[in-house]
């Protein structure tokens, strides 16, 4: 027998030191001078995740640091994307801590797939992060 609980938000998200303070929705990856910093690389292959708005479970709450990010590992979090995006296309890095469409992505460079479509250049839209 078990409980079942719910959340009013809906990612698991886990804190990590930061190069700086980056807003929600931006494309982290694992490198810089800390433990994560902006992702200004097209499909990169350490894509870390996007940090999130409001984590329905924070991971590694205690860390304290000059600047933390706390990105989503699983779940849903809004994502700033860059160029057209279909509903259910695999997102990979784009420059400026942005997300962008990819049909053949390279393998560990796939972000999540978008839960909205995207049509101009920049903007914001749901994804679902799987890593």
């Amino acid at each position: 027998f078990g409980t079942a609980s719910s959340a009013e938000y809906a990612d698991l998200a886990e804190k990590y030191e930061a190069d700086a303070d980056y807003e929600p929705g931006t494309v982290l990856h694992f490198g810089g001078d800390k433990e994560v910093t902006m992702c200004d690389q097209e499909h990169c292959t350490k894509v870390a995740g996007v940090v999130s708005t409001a984590p329905a479970y924070r991971m590694n709450d205690g860390l304290e640091a000059e600047h933390t990010a706390m990105f989503a590992l699983q779940g849903r979090v809004p994502c700033k994307v860059k160029g057209p995006v279909a509903k259910g296309d695999m997102l990979v890095s784009a420059v400026n801590g942005m997300a962008k469409a990819e049909a053949n992505p390279k393998v560990g460079a796939v972000i999540g797939k978008a839960l909205q479509a995207h049509e101009g250049d920049e903007g914001v839209i749901e994804v679902v992060v799987k890593h």
